[in-house]
């Protein structure tokens, strides 16, 4: 049903119930004061008064919304004022004709030839400017409500539209904004792998054509998730796994890896690429300057309602130096707006000095990502 429809029925119904709530007042007032009148009449007089304003409040509400006085004051001002004068009036006549039919049909009961005689035409003529002049400031206050009323609910709705849209434009930015912030990753880690590549022709030709397969696998995946804010944890890890091949080949045996991936949390919606940064700063400062044997952990938990992930590295940590620099990079740094901007205070990003090793831990909202079904994992 159209909101019009609807608008008609809510004042019909208004009308009803408060037709039949005076009504009822009204005969106990009667009863009250000792007298006596047919039930009838009073709703006859009272249902007149509430539906001849029902009635009226349609026009009037029209012309309030197609004639709005926020808009053009100068125009609607004057019209408006016409027009509650006309209902007003025209409500007064309502009232009036039901007035002197129910006193017309009192009489027919009571006295056929006098009613007969009647002249209610002229009646009717009699009684109205009594009205006019006795209750014409109320009717007027009545008409001014309904449009102040109508007014009023095309304000509020319009405001709850406005809302609306800002909160769908502010929507749009952020994800702008996180699509931006995850673009910039993409050539941020490709520079890094080409480098190390290139670095490779001149050691180990073999090794460099295998870091150039294993890249191409890495661009594949990168290219199915570039436009999603957001995976599955099973495919974030599933491009750490990619990632971490290719440094395998760069470092050999100084590098090996644990995944621990409860498995309760594999469908758990995270942000793309938000491990990715964090493993390789480890690799790059916590293993690769060493010269000795490292190990990496990734690991990620439920705790609670919150999904935990940490990266941990084998080395001694960074220093206060490098941690400015890790902060300033464009890794970690949009790691942490990225965070931000999705959700707000509700997150965690520490960095964690332990005994062996150095660690970054992720604590986001647990969600589970309902685009597919549970991915296997295979560690």
């Amino acid at each position: 049903m159209r909101v019009g429809g609807r608008a008609v029925l809510v004042v019909l119904l208004a009308a009803t119930l408060a037709s039949g709530f005076s009504t009822v007042l009204a005969h106990q007032a009667v009863r009250a004061s000792g007298g006596e009148t047919a039930t009838w009449r009073l709703a006859v007089l009272n249902t007149s008064f509430w539906y001849g304003w029902a009635l009226l409040a349609l026009p009037l509400g029209l012309l309030s919304k197609r004639l709005r006085i926020d808009r053009s004051p100068r125009l609607a001002v004057p019209i408006h004022i016409v027009a509650v004068l006309t209902a007003a009036a025209a409500h007064l006549a309502i009232q009036t004709t039901a007035q002197v039919g129910v006193l017309w049909h009192s009489l027919a009961l009571e006295h056929p030839e006098a009613a007969l005689a009647n002249d209610w035409v002229a009646e009717w003529l009699r009684v109205f400017p009594i009205e006019l002049t006795q209750l014409i400031d109320w009717e007027l206050v009545t008409g001014a409500g309904i449009v102040g009323l109508v007014h009023a609910v095309f304000y509020y709705r319009e405001t709850q539209q406005r809302a609306l849209r800002e909160a769908q434009l502010e929507t749009r930015l952020v994800e702008a904004q996180l699509q931006t912030l995850q673009h910039q990753l993409h050539p941020h880690f490709l520079f890094n792998t080409l480098h190390a590549i290139s670095t490779l022709m001149h050691r180990d030709v073999s090794a460099a054509e295998r870091m150039l397969v294993r890249l191409g696998d890495l661009l594949r995946i990168t290219l199915d998730t570039a436009a999603r804010p957001e995976v599955r944890l099973s495919e974030e890890i599933e491009f750490l796994e990619k990632y971490v091949q290719i440094e395998q080949v760069r470092l050999g045996d100084r590098l090996t890896t644990l995944f621990d991936i409860e498995t309760d949390v594999l469908d758990a919606a995270v942000p793309t690429l938000i491990l990715q940064p964090i493993v390789e700063n480890a690799i790059e400062h916590g293993i690769a300057p060493l010269g000795v044997p490292g190990r990496l952990t990734v690991s990620a938990k439920r705790d609670g309602e919150m999904l935990v992930m940490t990266v941990g590295d084998s080395g001694p940590g960074p220093s206060e130096r490098v941690m400015a620099s890790l902060f300033s990079g464009i890794g970690l740094s949009n790691t942490r707006a990225r965070l931000t901007h999705q959700f707000g205070a509700h997150y965690r990003f520490e960095f964690t000095h332990r005994p062996g090793g150095f660690a970054v831990l992720i604590a986001i909202p647990f969600r589970r990502d309902a685009a597919g079904a549970l991915s296997a994992f295979v560690a």
